[in-house]
């Protein structure tokens, strides 16, 4: 396919070599995000995208992509608030979105009976705002008030422009439903990174932007004020205020009867916290004690027990714990000096701790065992047995390469749980049980909802395959598709391999129609790489792939590149992979390092210029993943900078680059300046550029279906050797 190289601004003639850092940044002005030459250079890019993938089946695939996502069938999930089970909620007739509870008797049925609560189209069309849904906060009424029967009243809503992490807040009220106005005393927050959390109906803890000096260079708030209703935020007191260089400030209360706490949260970095216990925060008695845990460990309350996961090893007196164990302590023993802490769990070769999830008398405990799920419950000792062990029964919900989500209905008075099966061909299901203490069985879940199939998974299968990276890890990834292409048999076939590989976030099985549809019913095979960088085996396998070590991550997705291969399922030609974020980053590394491992490559909102980064929106929060630019760090940074890897010499698969203009968290001018690099080297690529949408690239689901078949439609036809139009 011909495809031509036209630009807005003048043409930089570049050099045959990798860019050097050290030199003027030849396309630094893509980095204007509004300004009307980088724009008139999306648009342009947006045309060209159009025009070589339009045709019959990029409508077809946008057509079917858009009647999964507009779905009456979605399982609509909901959040108990008091006797209301609360749901949002987005169709075809509600591309904004609709705020709306039912009863639990009603959300039973098939057809349940919605109240909206707030109609976020009409709010859109009222305001003239492209309002995106960012959610809600409700306020539990005291004891006293619930005793007299008070209704919950009082929310926080978060509302976004056009889908950006900054946000707005407002106050609504439940009863009227309403915002509260400012005139009256209703809280509201101007938009920023940022928020409100509730103390009681008259007080909340802002943290937000507050002039200058009050954000860290992350752009999150470094000061948590106690404001008071009816007063001018100017007049909010000062809770804490972190440091120049710290990442984000908050604070917040517990409202658990009888257990209430305020807590200061700090976090230095990216896996490194700080929480303290606040006493009369906001007024001069206050005072702020530290909860001496490890920084690099996460913290959390439920009634008298406190809960600290560890990410590094913990050494306390001659005991030490095993970094990626689960420690349980009295909250006020603790505090009071003790440090008698009880192992919940520890992890093994195959095994981590993916979640858990507190009822009001248990603990679930959700364990990765080779990236499956295994459930248990854990009973702590009564107070009127102080010395007791933690008692330990099983959860037995799921199924061979299935993914289980538990959520607690109402931690505070119930020991239900939501119980979310789901998997590549299996349609998730909810169901509701009651979990059982030792001694008892707990009762199969109570199917409420289930979600339709949306494609013929009749003749596919799932495999767990298992290959070694370059130094012998054991690197687990899936692989999903008709029976016979996975096996090798009838292939090579059109595979996508997609893959993160950061943050210690987990890739699990789960049911996508628009995968489904989109690409296994064509004859695709879809794959996932759970590599080093990612949560799959606990913060070890994540620790491997940081910083300096970053190359394994990289090093292991091309192994599954290679397996794939090696097994018949495909070959390097018709192999397309696809990341987004710190995937996106992934995939311009195997863009620039392994061009010969693929026949396609989809880079969306990604990181790519590895110098700049830190220097672009919320870029210095993430120094702690890969390492500081501006320090001798560049040393093993460039290495993984795909805009300084790239060779205008070497040859390259085609490419489709993908980000938002309104995407505040990773710069649109990573994927920007990239594109425009390899334009002027003539290369292959493709550009699509969406207006709204922030760093998930679609404010609705309109969006996101042209968001979709544009992947799609680059994948079919660069991989399959189909044209756009068939």
């Amino acid at each position: 396919m011909s495809v031509e190289h036209t630009q807005t601004a003048p043409r930089t003639a570049l050099p045959a070599t990798p860019l050097d850092p050290a030199a003027t940044d030849p396309f630094a002005w893509l980095e204007d995000v509004d300004g009307e030459t980088a724009l008139s250079w999306v648009r342009e890019r947006n045309a060209h995208s159009a025009q070589v993938l339009g045709g019959p089946a990029f409508t077809e695939t946008e057509r079917a992509v858009r009647e999964v996502l507009d779905s009456d069938d979605k399982i609509p999930h909901v959040s108990k608030v008091g006797e209301h089970y609360y749901n949002f909620w987005q169709d075809a007739e509600h591309e904004r979105g609709l705020w709306r509870r039912t009863t639990l008797d009603s959300y039973r049925t098939d057809d349940p009976e919605w109240e909206t609560v707030l109609d976020l189209d009409a709010l859109a069309a009222q305001e003239g705002e492209s309002w995106v849904w960012h959610g809600a906060s409700v306020l539990r009424p005291t004891a006293e008030q619930l005793a007299a029967g008070e209704p919950r009243r009082h929310a926080l809503v978060d509302l976004s422009p056009g889908g950006s992490d900054s946000d707005v807040t407002r106050e609504f009220d439940l009863v009227t439903k309403q915002f509260v106005p400012e005139s009256d005393g209703g809280f509201v927050r101007a938009q920023a990174k940022g928020g409100l959390s509730w103390i009681d109906a008259d007080t909340v803890y802002v943290f937000t932007d507050f002039g200058e000096g009050t954000m860290t260079p992350s752009g999150y708030p470094r000061v948590v004020k106690r404001w008071l209703r009816g007063t001018p935020l100017a007049e909010a007191t000062v809770v804490y205020e972190g440091t120049d260089q710290d990442m984000y400030i908050s604070a917040s209360r517990s409202h658990t009867p009888g257990f209430e706490r305020d807590l200061v949260h700090r976090a230095l970095r990216f896996y490194a916290n700080e929480t303290y216990l606040a006493t009369n925060a906001g007024t001069p008695e206050q005072t702020l004690t530290k909860i001496d845990v490890p920084d690099s460990a996460n913290v959390g309350m439920h009634r008298e027990w406190m809960l600290v996961r560890l990410r590094d090893d913990w050494t306390v007196g001659r005991t030490t714990y095993l970094a990626g164990s689960l420690l349980a302590a009295g909250f006020d023993d603790f505090m009071a000096g003790s440090r008698d802490l009880t192992v919940l769990f520890e992890p093994t070769p195959t095994t981590s701790l993916a979640g858990i999830t507190w009822t009001r008398n248990h603990l679930v405990v959700n364990v990765l065992d080779d990236v499956k799920n295994l459930l248990h419950v854990l009973t702590p000792p009564t107070v009127a047995t102080p010395d007791g062990e933690w008692a330990r029964s099983e959860l037995p919900v799921g199924g061979e390469l299935l993914t289980v989500g538990v959520g607690a209905v109402d931690v505070v008075d119930s020991d239900d749980v939501w119980v979310v099966t789901t998997g590549y061909l299996t349609p998730s299901t909810l169901g509701r049980t009651t979990v059982a203490g030792p001694g008892e069985t707990a009762a199969a879940p109570e199917a409420l909802k289930s979600a339709p199939s949306y494609f013929e998974a009749a003749g596919m299968e799932v495999r767990q395959q298992f290959t070694e990276s370059d130094d012998g890890t054991r690197v687990p990834y899936f692989v999903v598709g008709r029976a016979d292409l996975v096996s090798g048999e009838a292939g090579p076939a059109p595979t996508l391999l997609w893959g993160y590989g950061g943050f210690e976030h987990a890739i699990l099985p789960g049911y996508s129609g628009t995968v489904g549809r989109a690409w296994l019913e064509r004859g695709g095979v879809y794959a996932v790489a759970n590599i080093r960088g990612g949560g799959e085996y606990g913060p070890a396998w994540h620790q491997a792939a940081l910083k300096e070590n970053r190359h394994r991550a990289y090093e292991d997705f091309a192994a599954v590149a290679r397996d794939l291969v090696a097994r018949g399922v495909t070959v390097p030609e018709r192999l397309g992979m696809e990341g987004r974020s710190n995937g996106g980053l992934l995939a311009g590394n195997m863009l620039t390092q392994y061009p010969e491992l693929f026949g396609a490559i989809i880079v969306g909102v990604p990181l790519l210029d590895m110098k700049r980064y830190s220097h672009l929106l919320a870029g210095a929060s993430w120094m702690a993943e890969y390492g500081d630019p501006d320090t001798s760090d560049w040393e093993f940074v460039r290495s993984f900078s795909p805009y300084h890897l790239f060779d205008a010499a070497r040859d390259y698969p085609p490419v489709l680059f993908t980000t938002s203009t309104k995407d505040d968290r990773v710069h649109p001018g990573h994927a920007r300046k990239m594109a425009a690099l390899m334009l002027a080297a003539g290369k292959d690529v493709t550009y699509y550029e969406n207006i709204e949408g922030g760093h998930g690239g679609a404010a609705n689901n309109a969006q996101a279906a042209y968001m979709a078949a544009t992947h799609w439609t680059f994948l079919w036809t660069r991989l399959s050797g189909a044209t756009p139009a068939s």
